[in-house]
């Protein structure tokens, strides 16, 4: 995480999740389409983890009476939100810090992409008890982040399937193989099947996949009516 409050890597974020998220342009247009189909035409979206602004923008764009609230605990990440939205920023509250600071809504929908890697298996399921308890009944939460198997064998193959995309999206073998192996050594990932208890664990129901790609995974999940 120290990486989101460096000025010059934040700089290159935009570059970053295309090269190395299957299919990243269409999982943002997945997760737009998901919540269109419960969210009202005037709805409120709650965006955690929504620094650099790249969904947010995606979501503004397509669906032009959303509001906004994005969270996130870099300010850095945060700037550059603004900066990506340009215009768009008008429907959109900004505030730095975690899900506990989040206003508690209801919210008609809420996601958190490419976020909940970063944090162990207890602050998961902390983000999304709090996630559920600021939607309203019904609503959709769209999540999508590393989620592969665990077991060594199985672990290092579908790592070694994500640094060969990286590599064939323009990124530096050596890179690639040293985000493969940070990943293995030093992110709380989890196995899809204990993402999805997490969810259930947190209250969620009517959870499905609508994404995967390689040791990425993603899901739609609703709090109950």
């Amino acid at each position: 995480m120290l990486a989101f409050s460096d000025p010059q890597a934040v700089a290159r974020y935009a570059e970053g999740p295309v090269r190395l998220v299957p299919g990243f342009h269409g999982l943002q247009y997945m997760a737009a389409l998901l919540l269109a189909e419960t969210v009202s035409h005037d709805g409120r979206v709650l965006v955690l983890g929504a620094g650099g602004g790249l969904e947010l923008k995606v979501f503004a764009s397509l669906h032009a009476e959303w509001r906004f609230v994005g969270i996130d605990p870099s300010a850095e990440m945060l700037k550059l939100a603004e900066a990506t939205l340009g215009s768009l920023a008008s429907r959109v509250e900004l505030h730095e810090g975690y899900i506990d600071t989040a206003a508690v809504g209801p919210f008609d929908g809420a996601t958190c992409l490419l976020t909940l890697h970063f944090l162990s298996v207890e602050q998961r399921l902390h983000t999304l008890v709090e996630l559920r308890r600021r939607l309203k009944p019904g609503a959709p939460l769209i999540i999508a982040h590393h989620s592969f198997p665990q077991a060594e064998t199985e672990k290092l193959r579908w790592l070694s399937r994500y640094a060969a995309f990286a590599i064939a999206s323009g990124v530096p073998e050596a890179d690639a193989r040293n985000a493969a192996a940070a990943i293995s050594e030093r992110r709380p990932a989890v196995s899809p099947e204990q993402d999805v208890a997490l969810l259930k664990e947190a209250g969620f129901d009517g959870i499905e996949l609508f994404y995967a790609g390689f040791t990425f995974k993603g899901w739609v999940a609703y709090n109950p009516v």
